[in-house]
């Protein structure tokens, strides 16, 4: 009879190797992103109207576990809490607040003026006067509602072009570019104590980081209080490159103001016509060529993902001290607006946790880079 001892010892090895791996997936897994970065800055996600009503209590543990921070992904935008002229909804906008207080979180406000998502009747105003009043009736009325409650704004989202030029939206023709300094002076006169952002995508480029930094210095040489610069985050594998995100975090910082990585997700699908930025009007025809992880993301794209979270997170690392925040974009990856973006029925996995809640290889790169 041959003799089985070989077979039983590699059994044995096969066993003990696979709990050494059990045991450090576990340890791991006691830990959390928040706690990871609890010494260097708030760790946040945006929540759809799903997860601020707690509809699936996994997920609700799941954030409550991982993150320290807050954004509504959509419902306090003007079309939601100010959808007539004279009526405000804050229905959905308190439970998200109440979220935020119950699990002792940082609750970002996100955001009082864009010129997309806009109800009809904001949307359609072009005197001046009646411009001036919506915008002074809007930003106060909801910043003094929250007093206290929000921990921080983004006043004006999106108001500058790739090219550094303002963007020519309702509010600039009827005010020009003074209702961007107005809409922050409203703001801070509702609510002294609240931190106030400017939010903005793209903002590794160097024709529109010079616009927005002449931007902010106009605001500042009014006096009027600007507390930080928000980089919305929608980046790519290889795009924007480490060394373009290092320079514009340090060129912002010269301006004295904190900065947000606010809107944190990487994409891994391709770029149609290199495409870049997160414009919401763009759209595209969809193809296999421009689709190609229908159903799930192999694991060689894993590893390149994780590996570029943790190149993001060490440079995070390295400027802490510039640092206030960094939110994701989404809780997991069937949440992500990518999916659509900008060709409606893509499938794309660009955060740290997959459709059934799974922590991903991107997840523990971000958990290592902290402890190194």
């Amino acid at each position: 009879m041959k003799s089985t001892k070989p077979f039983l010892l590699f059994f044995s090895a096969v066993i003990t190797l696979s709990s050494c791996t059990a045991i450090s997936q576990k340890k791991a897994s006691q830990n959390s992103l928040k706690d990871a970065y609890k010494n260097d800055f708030y760790i946040g996600t945006a929540l759809d109207i799903n997860q601020i009503e707690e509809k699936d209590t996994k997920t609700t543990q799941l954030i409550a576990k991982e993150f320290n921070a807050i954004t509504a992904e959509n419902i306090m935008k003007s079309m939601f809490v100010h959808p007539e002229k004279n009526k405000f909804d804050f229905e959905t906008s308190d439970k998200f607040i109440a979220f935020g207080k119950k699990h002792k979180m940082f609750i970002h406000g996100h955001t009082l003026i864009w010129h997309s998502q806009l109800p009809k009747w904001f949307s359609e105003i072009k005197d001046t006067a009646e411009m001036n009043a919506a915008l002074e009736n809007h930003i106060t009325t909801i910043v003094k509602k929250y007093k206290g409650k929000v921990d921080s704004w983004d006043v004006v989202n999106e108001a500058v072009n790739d090219d550094g030029t303002l963007r020519k939206s309702v509010f600039f023709k009827a005010l020009g570019e003074d209702f961007i300094a107005k809409s922050f002076q409203l703001a801070a006169a509702a609510d002294p104590k609240v931190d106030l952002y400017y939010n903005d995508y793209s903002m590794e480029n160097p024709a529109k980081r010079a616009g927005v930094i002449r931007m902010v210095k106009k605001i500042q040489e009014k006096g009027i209080k600007i507390d930080g610069i928000g980089m919305q985050s929608h980046w790519h594998l290889n795009s924007p490159t480490i060394e373009e995100i290092e320079e514009s975090i340090l060129e912002y910082a010269k301006l004295g103001v904190k900065i947000a990585i606010t809107e944190l997700d990487v994409s891994v699908l391709p770029s149609p016509y290199g495409m870049q930025g997160a414009e919401v009007s763009q759209r595209f025809a969809n193809n296999e060529k421009m689709n190609p992880y229908p159903k799930s993301l192999p694991d060689s794209m894993q590893v390149k993902l994780a590996q570029r979270y943790a190149d993001i997170f060490k440079l995070f690392l390295k400027h802490k001290d510039k640092i206030s925040r960094v939110t994701f974009w989404g809780v997991n990856d069937t949440q992500s607006w990518l999916n659509d973006f900008p060709i409606k029925g893509r499938t794309d996995y660009p955060l740290l946790f997959d459709a059934d809640l799974q922590s991903k290889k991107a997840y523990y790169s971000v958990i290592e880079a902290a402890k190194k």
